[in-house]
């Protein structure tokens, strides 16, 4: 068949499923199950479909140049979080979740984490990986043009930052061989800057 292992037709497979994952209005855990869903689970379910094989798509352990990049811009991402802390509607959009107590903060900093597992296998794994093979920087585009889009209607700021962040995590991605390093980075960033809005 002329689309098994085509990665143009993965990717807008994919990119349709993504419709039906916009939610406004549900509580944190419903937004992590409907995430889940339409960025890993279908999208998976097409990739095999088509014949990839999930560590094609990211879904495996980085090398050692992942896990290097993802320190360096974890370390990086510190005076950018403290940075973000001077900007008023970024101190009243985060955390985007109302909890009770810091173990109701805890949890559902751990569900953040499905979210941002879903969104990075999705961005940084399923769209980027296949296109990436056979051309990487307009992969790397056709990655963070929808994953920018999606930020529209957070604070301002966040905007060009995503578009920014978007290519840096899809090269370290590539880089490293896996859509890990980016999870990481995003994951523990929010929650760090999270704990920062919080505390200060």
């Amino acid at each position: 068949m002329k689309f098994r292992r085509n990665p143009w037709v993965l990717y807008l497979l994919s990119l349709g499923f993504v419709p039906l994952i916009w939610h406004r209005g549900i509580g944190i855990f419903e937004w992590a199950v409907y995430d889940f869903a339409g960025y890993v689970v279908l999208p998976l379910i097409a990739a095999v479909l088509l014949k990839f094989k999930p560590g094609e798509l990211g879904f495996k352990a980085p090398n050692r140049n992942g896990w290097i990049m993802f320190l360096l811009l974890f370390a990086a991402s510190v005076p950018i979080s403290l940075y973000g802390l001077t900007i008023p509607e970024m101190r009243s959009y985060y955390p985007i979740f109302s909890y009770s107590s810091m173990m109701d903060f805890a949890v559902k900093e751990l569900v953040m984490g499905v979210i941002m597992f879903a969104h990075e296998a999705f961005y940084r794994g399923v769209l980027l990986f296949p296109l990436a093979r056979k051309n990487e920087w307009l992969a790397v585009l056709l990655q963070d043009v929808p994953y920018t889009l999606i930020h529209v209607g957070k604070p301002g700021v966040e905007i060009p930052y995503a578009f920014v962040a978007g290519i840096i995590f899809a090269k370290m991605d590539l880089k490293g061989d896996s859509f890990i390093p980016s999870f990481l980075l995003h994951w523990l960033g929010s929650a760090f800057f999270d704990v920062l809005c919080v505390a200060v």
